[in-house]
């Protein structure tokens, strides 16, 4: 039976060379990196060498890079190490974050924060007269992310720096996505702070960073030590630091023809899925190049991912930090798609690895389960559901 794993936006596997990288953090080079000893002075020298080549992949300096547990940690930390440090006012976030931003401004609002999410338009995109509008009040806050992690959808972060700044107020934006797959500078996007994390691009997991604009005085959220500047406690993970540094000079290597590879490879697959009745969500949008997310009317979403996964074949329901749940996508529903449509979703991210003849497996599967599905009442859902 043919197989392929076409889940890269929930995670990579880690690098050769990532991993030959960190092998000797595990146990030759195991010393505490807050140390005076030898032992100790490797490690934090490791960990210095690994935040110069993230800041050089970002495009920022070194003394921006603080390293965190992951993505969340990350988030977590722009949001309310920034809000920490400010009069309780309005956080903007798109209506299409990532629950890890989310999450924490609805605790901002328990907080005395005003949240206002800003509105996409059908594609996918950030509604710029909404934007203009949450604008003209008073806001001391954003966090837009560069790239939306189920329709693969590029969102003009630079227009809302410029917009926000004018008036003010802080920007963050959620890069996980977009890093190692469009090219991604701190320094070019102007936004005061930006997060990354490592098992996206060929990294271990349990490792992210947040860059943070030099002016910027951020409150930490965990306390117990100096590490970190004083901005995240506790004992450097040092094998994952240098991972993930290792990975940030792994994406940057080739990307032009990467991109070029990946996108013709999406289009060769969307080429396949529109013959079969699919609905293609942000497909007029400039969007990240190995990412479609599409619906068949009329067929479960869950049910179909659960089926192709029978034969052989890795793709996801919506974002893996949502499986599990039988709610339509909060993505494709503030693009406002109809919730029976939104509930068949299924994405579709493609890695370094797939190949044309795997999309073509593929789709001649797809093609003979949805055949099999829709000649099963009690399985395709009904739209009265």
């Amino acid at each position: 039976m043919s197989s392929a794993y076409f889940d890269h936006n929930a995670t990579t596997a880690v690098d050769d060379g990532v991993l030959a990288a960190m092998l000797p953090y595990f146990h030759d080079r195991y010393g505490n990196p807050s140390s005076r000893h030898r032992y100790g002075r490797e490690a934090r020298r490791a960990i210095d060498e690994a935040r110069e080549q993230v800041a050089a992949t970002l495009g920022a300096a070194s003394a921006q890079v603080i390293f965190t547990s992951g993505g969340t940690e990350a988030n977590n930390l722009a949001l309310h190490g920034l809000a920490s440090r400010l009069q309780p006012s309005r956080l903007l976030v798109s209506a299409i974050e990532h629950p890890c931003v989310m999450q924490p401004a609805l605790a901002l609002a328990r907080k005395g924060w005003g949240v206002r999410q800003l509105a996409v338009t059908a594609d996918g995109v950030l509604d710029a007269e909404d934007l203009y509008a949450a604008l003209a009040e008073p806001t001391a806050l954003a966090s837009v992310m560069l790239a939306n992690n189920e329709t693969g959808v590029l969102l003009d972060v630079a227009q809302v720096v410029e917009e926000a700044h004018q008036k003010g107020a802080l920007v963050h934006t959620d890069a996980v996505q977009a890093l190692g797959k469009v090219a991604v500078c701190f320094d070019t996007l102007g936004v005061d702070a930006m997060t990354i994390s490592g098992h996206k691009i060929h990294g271990p997991k349990g490792v992210g960073a947040l860059i943070v604009d030099k002016r910027i005085d951020l409150q930490p959220m965990i306390t117990g030590g100096g590490h970190e500047k004083g901005l995240r406690a506790g004992t450097e993970n040092v094998p994952a630091i240098v991972g993930l540094a290792a990975a940030c000079r792994l994406a940057e290597q080739d990307l032009a023809r990467k991109l070029l590879e990946r996108g013709s490879l999406r289009d060769r697959l969307e080429r396949g899925l529109k013959p079969l009745g699919a609905v293609i969500f942000g497909e007029r949008s400039e969007r990240l190049p190995n990412t479609s997310d599409f619906a068949f009317p009329g067929i479960d979403g869950e049910t179909l991912v659960m089926a192709l996964d029978q034969a052989g074949y890795a793709v996801a329901s919506g974002a893996a930090c949502s499986s599990g749940s039988s709610e339509a996508s909060h993505v494709l529903q503030a693009m406002g798609v109809a919730w029976e449509t939104a509930r068949g979703a299924v994405r579709v991210s493609l890695g370094r690895d797939n190949t044309a003849q795997e999309v073509d497996g593929f789709l001649q599967v797809l093609a003979a389960e949805l055949g099999h599905l829709r000649n099963l009442p009690g399985i395709a859902f009904s739209l009265a559901e």
